[in-house]
């Protein structure tokens, strides 16, 4: 095997196991954010001290799943870099306008609800997937 074969593979390697370790801060951080979510609700009576603590955890996991994907970032060659970058701004700009958007519909009483962050979540994570792919498409 060539030493280029071989650099390779332990770069596949490296991004391998920084893509399983992000996967795992992800799914930690859905999983401590649906328990601070419905803790109060299902688990524990609402006011407990619990409460706090759930969301205190959910934060620090979080703060992990972010370092985690800075190091998965760190990880990718230069066009997946670019890609992502690319879908993070958009995504980044698509949250900011709309959720700006949204809440001025609920502060003048345009909706009838109450504005509500997950569904600002939703639209940027539709939108980074949306730009993933199409950057994806686009740098073939």
């Amino acid at each position: 095997m060539s030493n280029s074969n071989s650099a390779s593979d332990g770069w596949n390697a490296n991004l391998r196991r920084r893509t399983i370790r992000l996967a795992y801060w992800t799914v930690a951080w859905v999983a401590t954010m649906a328990i601070a979510t419905f803790g109060p609700e299902v688990i524990w009576p609402a006011g407990s001290a619990l409460t706090p603590i759930a969301i205190g955890v959910n934060l620090l996991i979080g703060f992990g799943m972010i370092w985690a994907n800075k190091e998965h970032l760190r990880s990718l060659d230069e066009m997946h870099q670019r890609i992502q970058l690319e879908a993070m701004g958009i995504a980044l700009g698509v949250g900011l306008v709309v959720g700006m958007a949204y809440s001025n519909l609920d502060i003048s009483n345009v909706i009838s609800s109450d504005a509500e962050i997950s569904y600002l979540v939703i639209v940027v994570a539709l939108t980074y997937l949306v730009s993933v792919f199409i950057g994806t498409r686009k740098y073939r």
